[in-house]
């Protein structure tokens, strides 16, 4: 008995959880310092990975931007009809051409692009390296024909603007400027499928290079159709024809004299072949995209027609040239996110398509977040770059919270939108963005704008949180649920349904 309490009692001094031996601790700690280390690898090849991607891709997409911009610089100096004359030429009919046909080409830059991007991406992951170059031309061909599609837009530019309610002498001036612009009208047939070609191989050093060559003969040939030679408007249509062309040949160049031995072996009749399938996957990238391009247009339509329109379009203005600027950098992470994805759910990686997504998302959502603090730091400073007018600069400072906000939510979403491009969601992310802009954000911009008379604020907050915002959770849910694994062998499918089955390649060298 005595003996048994005795036992008791030391039992009752034993510790609840056994001590560890020293050994056995440090082998725990080793082995989480060794997780962390893994991790912090994982972390840093893939955004090597990625920013190989986005870093041509900014770079190429501010180069792009530029020219634009230069080109209505130097149209500014001739006098205020002539600037509105290419201001709205290259920004209204061009633009929305360029949007509906680079969304077509692809998914970003982006529409019908974007089924080319989803195509050519899993390919090269899946080692499927010959169809890439049938691809390039079937999209060449697509687009081609769609250019043809388009052409009445700028040929009836000046009945179409004077229709609208444009002054007269502007709208002849933009009609004159949009039949000028008909070369490069067909330049984003060819340009938009190539960059994607390239990106999907990793190719876009080069992509860097030949923007830049386009940006030294956009000035140079502005100024010399401009001032040497006096060309005018059609001087300034000229310069940017040319530019744009000079992308097209520089890109084909290489990839024609042996910079893609892999995926390219020339023109063939296959290009010919499936060209319905591939039409319908490419509409509804446009429509996915281009639902989105168009949503922010109507957002400074509808603020024409506010009262006091010319300071709310001036200030709104100011804002979405900024956002502009800034939105090169989360586009070129769509670029680069619907590239990596693509690539590794070709592979048959699932997992290493989600990694490569968080760690997109991580990044370019830290970059919007730096962006949205320097905007609200400098809310009554950022007009300055634009005008000294104090009406203006009062209305941007009252805007700069909402502009901060586009930022940082636009810093996500073309993210996700590159998540669903390289998995091939297109047509699916098409009725959510149909539902999210037009269905909700467009009646409540219209609701808080005039019904609530809050003005300009109102129908940007409006658009912005009603559409925007909601677009960006929804896309959010569907990547958190996403089973990656099922992606995969939906992409391997896929790149066998439209892959010869009769070839097999041999694994590509990157360079």
């Amino acid at each position: 008995m005595g003996s048994n309490v005795h036992r008791d009692y030391d039992d009752l001094n034993q510790p609840l959880v056994a001590e560890s031996s020293p050994d056995v601790g440090s082998k725990v700690v080793e082995e989480d310092q060794e997780k962390k280390d893994q991790l912090t690898s994982r972390i840093w090849i893939e955004t090597k990975k990625l920013w190989h991607i986005v870093g041509p891709a900014i770079f190429s997409r501010v180069v792009s931007y530029s020219m634009n911009v230069i080109t209505q610089a130097f149209a500014g100096h001739l006098g205020e009809v002539e600037l509105a004359a290419i201001s709205i030429a290259n920004t209204v009919i061009v633009g929305f051409n360029f949007g509906l046909l680079s969304y077509w080409v692809l998914g970003e830059q982006l529409g019908m692009a974007s089924a080319l991007e989803t195509l050519c991406g899993q390919a090269f992951g899946a080692k499927r390296s010959h169809m890439l170059g049938i691809y390039l031309q079937r999209s060449w061909i697509v687009l081609f024909v769609c250019c043809f599609l388009l052409l009445p837009v700028y040929v009836f530019t000046a009945p179409i603007l004077k229709f609208l309610g444009q002054d007269d002498d502007v709208a002849e001036s933009s009609g004159l400027v949009a039949c000028w612009l008909i070369p490069l009208h067909f330049s984003f047939a060819f340009q938009f499928p190539l960059q994607r070609f390239l990106q999907s191989q990793l190719k876009t050093i080069v992509i860097a290079w030949v923007s830049l060559a386009g940006l030294i003969v956009n000035l140079l040939t502005s100024w010399l159709f401009v001032y040497v030679f006096d060309f005018g408007l059609v001087g300034a249509a000229l310069s940017l024809d040319l530019s744009w062309w000079v992308l097209v040949f520089g890109l084909y160049g290489y990839v024609q004299c042996g910079g893609c031995p892999e995926t390219w072996n020339g023109f063939s009749m296959e290009a010919f072949v499936g060209l319905w399938e591939f039409v319908k996957l490419s509409a509804a990238s446009g429509v996915m995209l281009c639902l989105e391009n168009w949503y922010y247009r109507i957002l400074i339509l509808m603020t024409g027609y506010l009262q006091n329109a010319t300071l709310a379009v001036d200030a709104l203005s100011v804002c979405m040239t900024i956002n502009g600027w800034e939105m090169m950098i989360p586009l070129a992470f769509f670029a680069g996110t619907g590239v990596r994805v693509a690539n590794e759910l070709g592979g048959g990686n699932g997992k290493a398509a989600k990694f490569a997504t968080q760690v997109s998302v991580a990044q370019s959502s830290l970059i919007g977040l730096f962006f949205c603090v320097l905007i609200v730091l400098l809310h009554d400073k950022i007009a300055y770059l634009f005008t000294t007018s104090s009406d203006v600069l009062a209305a941007v400072d009252k805007l700069s919270l909402l502009l901060a906000i586009t930022i940082l939510l636009n810093s996500v979403q073309p993210v996700l939108s590159g998540v669903a491009v390289g998995s091939g969601w297109q047509a699916f992310v098409a009725y959510i963005n149909l539902g999210c802009y037009y269905i909700i954000g467009l009646p409540l911009g219209i609701v808080m704008g005039w019904v609530f008379d809050f003005g300009v604020m109102g129908i940007w907050g409006g658009m912005i949180f009603g559409g925007t915002a909601v677009q960006t959770v929804i896309l959010a849910i569907i990547v958190m649920r996403c089973d990656w694994e099922k992606e995969a062998e939906k992409a391997k499918q896929r790149v066998n349904k439209w892959s010869r089955p009769d070839t097999e390649d041999k694994p590509e060298v990157q360079s």
